[in-house]
């Protein structure tokens, strides 16, 4: 195989172990939700929420300073991601002089058009992520009022709505994050299409152990939620 056909092979090998990763994840979570970190981080901002709405009056401060902090770190994947963007494009812009300099350590197809496809990739991918984490923070800043509303415990149907509110800014953080993790892989492609697949296929397998549970933390969260009912129907009773 020549170098410039490299490109074309790799670069696809490793955004299909990348993505068949994620497409494993997403039938895990919607099947499996316990067997992963996303599904049990679900499950416990559920019961947060039904917790902290049976009094928001006593909880009205703590409920705001929880979601400020997911808004603030929502904030600065943002920011980072913009900048990012922005230092990208201006690297582009400028990158003309320096193109024989960085195209004797590239194994692979060193062609203009390819360089501003690698640089257009990386672009996007924060991009994606800045539009991801502001999304993320409209949630956050909308759950922020609902969750503070006097609601009894019987209206279940509006603790719910807030519920999945915060869960929907959650799924948007996570898809901010997972763009982040793609920028590493689309970063290496600038070096070639080796470092590439092999930065896609350490990097799911990494993910693998950070995104499923093991049994026994499946049973702590069990046996908490558990634990949280109960002390709410003793509440509820009193």
């Amino acid at each position: 195989m020549e170098e410039k056909e490299l490109d074309y092979v790799l670069v696809p090998l490793g955004l299909a172990v990348f993505g068949s990763y994620h497409i494993w994840l997403l039938f895990s979570i919607i099947r499996y939700p316990r067997r992963t970190v996303v599904g049990l981080n679900a499950e416990s901002r559920h019961q947060w929420v039904f917790s902290m709405m049976t009094d928001p009056l006593k909880n009205g401060v703590l409920i705001v300073q929880t979601i400020r902090n997911n808004i603030m770190a929502s904030t600065l994947l943002a920011t980072t991601a913009i900048t990012l963007s922005s230092l990208i494009s201006v690297f582009v812009s400028n990158a003309s002089s320096s193109s024989n300099v960085s195209s004797e350590i590239v194994y692979g197809n060193k062609t203009a058009i390819m360089s501003s496809i690698k640089y257009f990739a990386l672009l996007l991918c924060f991009l994606v992520a800045f539009l991801c984490n502001v999304q993320s923070i409209r949630y956050y800043a909308h759950v922020s009022f609902l969750a503070t509303l006097p609601t009894s415990i019987d209206k279940r149907e509006s603790i719910e709505y807030v519920a999945r509110s915060l869960n929907r800014g959650s799924l948007f953080w996570s898809l901010g994050l997972r763009a982040f993790y793609l920028s590493f892989p689309l970063f290496l492609w600038i070096f070639g299409p080796i470092p590439m697949l092999v930065c896609c296929c350490i990097m799911s397998f990494v993910l693998y152990f950070l995104d499923t549970t093991t049994t026994f933390t499946r049973h702590l969260h069990i046996n908490s939620m558990k634990e949280g009912s109960r002390t709410d129907d003793i509440g509820s009773v009193c």
